[in-house]
């Protein structure tokens, strides 16, 4: 153990542990910012995070959920070469511009190079605004072939709805279940859409047992059953998608005039209308995308890009944790603008988003849980620097 990762193993612990000076807290972050090369700074911060590990949690997993555990940084950081093991707390090195946040336990420490200041859960809540946005939940509107609707939030556990041969049955846990029958004498299937809302999302298992994860203002037709070479089903919006094998019938995701065809894997399409680019992101298996002008094969951990002209173009070494992390509960965001932020927030909190002036050319890079207020969110995008109001369901980003 060298001298310096010693000491940086007591600092941190001093700063967990709520027992640093303001003179060790000094240190710890002239430390970081004036390590030797990148390389070595972020394998000391790692060897001293791991070790806090080894000494215990320090707040239960449930509530780290819900804390922003990387940096919110701007654009003027520089990316420092991390090794892979925790993928989740990528540590960048601070610019001379930049602003430094860790949010651990319940309080956060804020540094620049303009003023230091310790900020604890009670501060925070005091910049809380009263017109606020309530995180969104599981909700959802299921309609039939018949055009019959059934608000799921609301629904009792149970059978809901017989199509033809198929159950459609809401789940103790939330889920919305299509059980097929096997009569193959049952009429021919029917076209149902499950829907959701602004500040909505949902799980269903489809009648070949694909599950798909909604997101909020998405929408997914599908099937009672799946007959014939094929098994497609329509998305606007955003959905997460693991799908059953069935070698001898594909699966096929429409949106617009495009096709994402597997036989069975795990990804996710990201297909707003209000984003530059349709995004299909693979976890497992193989896709095939196109639509008319362009196609291309995705191998795991790839993405396809296409653009409103029909360009379509494939990244690779893609961190594919965070394009689900909506699906677990999570708002990650890695090098995002401010824009691409609220679009997201928007949804989720069902709010408008307005900017007085420009939208500010900045990144950012975090992490926090889906399941706090607006404002939450927006405190944390506050210690980068980010100024805002909340008012009537509507969110100014001011200059």
């Amino acid at each position: 153990m060298s001298e310096l990762y010693a000491r940086l193993d007591y600092l941190f612990n001093g700063y967990y542990n709520g027992t640093a000076t303001q003179a060790e807290l000094d240190e710890l972050f002239q430390i970081i910012n004036s390590s030797a090369t990148d390389a070595e700074l972020a394998s000391l911060i790692y060897q001293a995070w791991d070790n806090l590990d080894d000494n215990g949690p320090l707040f239960d997993r449930s509530k780290s959920e819900g804390m922003l555990n990387e940096i919110l940084r701007t654009n003027t950081a520089q990316p420092v070469p991390v090794p892979a093991k925790r993928n989740s707390l990528p540590w960048r090195r601070l610019g001379v511009a930049a602003s430094f946040l860790l949010l651990v336990g319940f309080g956060a420490y804020i540094y620049s190079n303009q003023k230091r200041q310790v900020v604890t859960k009670k501060t925070i809540a005091k910049t809380y605004p009263k017109n606020d946005a309530l995180p969104g939940s599981n909700k959802a509107v299921l309609t039939l072939a018949n055009g019959k609707t059934i608000t799921l939030d609301s629904a009792q556990n149970g059978l809901l709805a017989q199509q033809g041969a198929t159950k459609v049955n809401k789940t103790r846990n939330g889920q919305l279940v299509y059980v097929a029958g096997t009569n193959a004498d049952a009429q021919a299937p029917v076209i149902n859409t499950i829907s959701t809302p602004r500040g909505g999302q949902y799980q269903l298992v489809l009648p070949d047992g694909s599950k798909v994860c909604l997101n909020s203002a998405s929408s997914l037709s599908f099937p009672t059953r799946f007959t014939g070479k094929t098994r497609e089903v329509t998305i606007t919006g955003e959905a997460y998608f693991e799908v059953t094998k069935n070698a001898k019938m594909p699966f096929r995701v429409k949106s617009d005039n495009t096709t994402v065809e597997v036989l069975g894997t795990h990804f996710n399409i990201m297909a707003y209308s209000d984003e530059a680019e349709m995004k299909t992101t693979l976890l497992e298996g193989s896709v095939k995308i196109s639509n008319g002008t362009a196609s291309g094969i995705l191998k795991p951990g790839q993405q396809a890009l296409l653009n409103k002209a029909g360009r379509l173009k494939v990244l690779s070494d893609v961190d594919v944790d965070d394009e689900i992390a909506w699906k677990d509960g999570i708002f990650q965001f890695r090098d995002a603008g401010i824009d691409a932020i609220m679009r997201q927030a928007a949804r989720w909190y069902d709010v408008e988003v307005a900017y007085e002036g420009k939208i500010p050319q900045r990144e950012f890079t975090g992490r926090i849980s889906r399941n706090v207020k607006a404002s939450e969110l927006m405190n944390m995008l506050g210690y980068a620097g980010v100024k805002f109001k909340i008012e009537n369901k509507r969110i100014t980003i001011q200059q």
